[in-house]
């Protein structure tokens, strides 16, 4: 018993430095990598709002996406009848760039109901993200 120890030891380094295992044990992600693309602001020139109108999520709720086109991964959930201001469309209005406050916040600190000078990213203080066409009542 006494000299199983070392063995003993010595198969226990040995396990740490196995290599990892191949790239092809990972389990597959369909699909293309996930990306982000920041809502845009400004789009309709410096006369007008950041962001053309509030409308509200319909019944049911919608999920909110890193950007347009993406469905994997959910950046946030919106409840029916949140208000949302709609900022940009993508793909024929498909896709909708949106500002919205956390919950329990005033949509009015979101600052996209004044004018920017210049088109640009929307950086905040509010959340930001990409819902489908459809699940908002325009203008609502």
């Amino acid at each position: 018993m006494k000299h199983s120890l070392p063995l003993v030891l010595a198969l226990s380094l040995a396990a740490c430095s196995q290599p990892a295992p191949p790239a092809d044990n990972a389990p597959a992600l369909g699909g293309d990598p996930i990306a982000a693309r920041a809502v845009m602001i400004g789009t309709e020139g410096p006369s007008l709002p950041a962001c053309s109108s509030i409308s509200r999520v319909k019944d049911g709720g919608t999920d909110v996406y890193w950007a347009p086109g993406e469905t994997r991964a959910v950046k946030a959930k919106l409840a029916g009848g949140a208000k949302v201001s709609l900022c940009e469309a993508a793909d024929n209005d498909a896709w909708f760039g949106v500002v919205f406050a956390a919950p329990g916040t005033d949509q009015d600190m979101c600052g996209v109901g004044k004018s920017v000078p210049n088109a640009r990213e929307y950086q905040g203080p509010c959340r930001w993200g990409w819902i489908k066409g459809g699940t908002v009542r325009l203008g609502a």
